[in-house]
């Protein structure tokens, strides 16, 4: 049985990628759930920052839930006109490029690409958060079991867009219909005083002893890893099904009005309840909400799994972002071209895979903690959202279009906000691990820049000026031989039919070995020339570099000298290991030279 083809499916013809668009109802729980999964950790990062100072401050995270509200507000409106300006996809990446220059393109997507990768590490780290929370028995696993998930992730996702969006958009449903339930229950127990646990909730009044500043910026942009994936929808409009643009805008809006909803709510419920994260980080601040409102019964373990699982799935927003993302700059000679090339289910198979690997990469570096990884989150999005609304203000500014002034404001709103938030994230949370992203960035941007260079270099190059006509040129063929058999027969036969100049070459290690060839070759008598050297040191390749030396010395311009080498192709893949060890020797050596061409002839054997 074929395995790729159990694992991911049969092959899609090029002409069924439109089945592979996504409607809205698809696209939401596809491009979402990153955005939707923060809520399970956003106000608990919130928390975790002002426990610093005491329990007193818990009431300040609901004046900075509401600051990051607004934020996802000027978001949502300023990515619903990246999304109409560039329906073709790319995001910041494609705004930056065409309005601020190509090295600012590149930094939108080197900034994008990290964190897409960080968006996997955080997220399975955060849903596995999540399974131990439930079941403590687990902790030990916490690597493994990550690894695991990341691996199911590349694999559904190789299958292709429109059959994982089919199986992973039943979970992310479940979770907004649990948070929306928990949050009515919640509103519930508020207004009636049903629950006795309930502790009233308002706008502080006093600013607690040792509550600085600084300690309010850190919790903002700790909480700020809540915006993380508005971008998606912008970078993967043409994966919308027609009309692309509308769908792609509908999806948007509903994304931050779910977002508004559901972190506002689990923000106001932990005051609610006087939650009070657990600094081990075992169990989460959803956890002990969930359990507040409704016990340790059947809805809390519904809410825990489905919770999981839309961890599990924001790291699936990136695993279509990334892919898409990667294939669109490797259009552009920005990455490995490999990247652009679909997969037999019409998938970024390059995308994924690389995706994959760097992401567990960091799970094992950081041991699956998502606290250790969320310093370094956020950074590369609030970057890219800069860019991104700073270029499109020059692009109103250039175009002036229908109502630019107001288009020119809201984005320049956006660019202001974004980069101070980008500001506050860098000072805040430099010594907790954002030093490692502001020097892997410029790191990352400097490698497609060479990559670029590299393929600028090679197509100018290549370039072919078609008024000269195709030089016409003699050729000179040598055939490595090792003694007297079918295979050598054969690719004399075929070399001479492509000139009449083939010459042998037989390396010997003796003399009465060259004697012996010599006499045989010429009892054989394929009508082409034996030469025949003693190699005193056993070697092969130097005897044979220095005859093709020899010929180049004394061939004129119009001949150009061929080496083709004999091999066989054993019956069993394991018996190649046996044979042609000389052939891949001489292979590598010459191919390195630039006044030889290397061919092989193949002989098949049949046992």
């Amino acid at each position: 049985m074929d395995i790729k083809k159990l694992l991911l499916g049969k092959p899609l013809k090029s002409s069924e990628i439109e089945n592979e668009k996504m409607p809205v109802w698809k696209a939401l729980p596809i491009l979402s759930s990153d955005a939707l999964s923060s809520v399970a950790y956003g106000t608990e990062q919130i928390l975790l920052e002002l426990a610093t100072v005491g329990v007193v401050a818990f009431s300040f995270s609901l004046p900075v839930a509401l600051a990051i509200i607004l934020l996802i507000s000027i978001l949502i409106l300023s990515y619903r006109q990246v999304i109409q300006a560039y329906p073709q996809g790319g995001g910041a990446y494609m705004v930056a490029k065409e309005n601020l220059g190509m090295m600012w393109g590149r930094l939108a997507g080197v900034s994008l690409l990290i964190d897409y990768t960080l968006t996997v590490a955080v997220s399975i780290s955060a849903g596995v958060m999540a399974i131990t929370s439930a079941f403590p028995s687990t902790v030990p696993y916490i690597v493994p079991m990550s690894i695991a998930l990341i691996c199911l992730m590349v694999i559904m996702n190789l299958r292709g867009t429109s059959e994982s969006g089919t199986i992973f958009s039943l979970p992310t449903y479940i979770f907004i219909g649990s948070m929306l339930l928990l949050i009515g229950k919640g509103s519930f127990d508020i207004l009636t005083g049903a629950n006795h646990a309930v502790h009233a909730v308002a706008m502080p009044s006093v600013v607690p002893s040792g509550l600085t500043l600084f300690v309010l910026l850190k919790a903002f942009s700790s909480g700020c890893s809540a915006v993380t994936g508005i971008e998606a929808i912008s970078n993967a409009v043409p994966n919308f099904k027609n009309p692309s643009t509308k769908n792609a805008k509908l999806t948007l809006l509903t994304l931050g009005i779910l977002l508004a909803i559901i972190f506002g709510g689990v923000t106001i419920l932990s005051l609610a309840y006087g939650i009070h994260p657990d600094p081990k980080g075992h169990t989460s601040v959803l956890s002990m909400i969930t359990e507040q409102a409704f016990g340790r019964g059947i809805f809390y373990f519904i809410t825990q799994i489905a919770t999981m699982l839309i961890l599990t799935l924001a790291a699936n927003t990136s695993f279509n972002g990334f892919p898409i993302l990667a294939s669109i700059m490797a259009q552009d000679k920005n990455l490995p071209r490999m990247f652009a090339n679909r997969g037999d289910r019409l998938a970024y198979n390059y995308g994924i895979i690389a995706l994959g690997i760097l992401s567990s990469l960091l799970i094992i570096l950081f041991n699956g903690k998502t606290d250790l990884l969320i310093p370094l989150y956020a950074i590369g999005v609030f970057l890219s959202f800069t860019l991104a609304q700073t270029g499109l203000v020059r692009k109103w500014l250039r175009e002036k279009p229908k109502k630019w002034m107001l288009l020119a404001a809201t984005n320049g709103m956006g660019a202001l906000v974004t980069f101070l938030v980008l500001m506050i994230f860098c000072m805040t949370k430099f010594l907790e691990g954002a030093w490692i992203i502001i020097i892997v960035t410029p790191a990352f941007l400097w490698l497609i820049t060479r990559i670029y260079s590299h393929y600028e270099h090679v197509a100018n190059e290549l370039r072919l000026d078609l008024s000269i006509p195709i030089p016409q040129k003699e050729s000179l063929i040598i055939v490595p031989v090792a003694g007297i058999h079918r295979v050598v027969a054969s690719t004399i036969t075929h070399a001479k039919t492509l000139s009449p100049n083939v010459v042998a070459f037989y390396v010997a290690f003796s003399e009465e070995d060259a004697i012996r060839m010599e006499k045989k070759w010429e009892e054989w008598n394929p009508e082409v020339r034996l030469v025949s050297f003693v190699s005193r040191y056993r070697t092969v390749t130097k005897p044979l570099i220095a005859f093709i030396e020899r010929i180049n010395n004394h061939v004129h311009e119009k001949q150009m000298v061929i080496v083709l080498l004999p091999q066989f192709i054993p019956k069993k893949t394991w018996h190649r290991l046996l044979h042609n060890q000389s052939a891949f020797w001489i292979r590598s050596k010459l191919l390195a030279r630039q006044d030889v061409i290397i061919a092989t002839v193949p002989y098949h054997l049949h046992s």
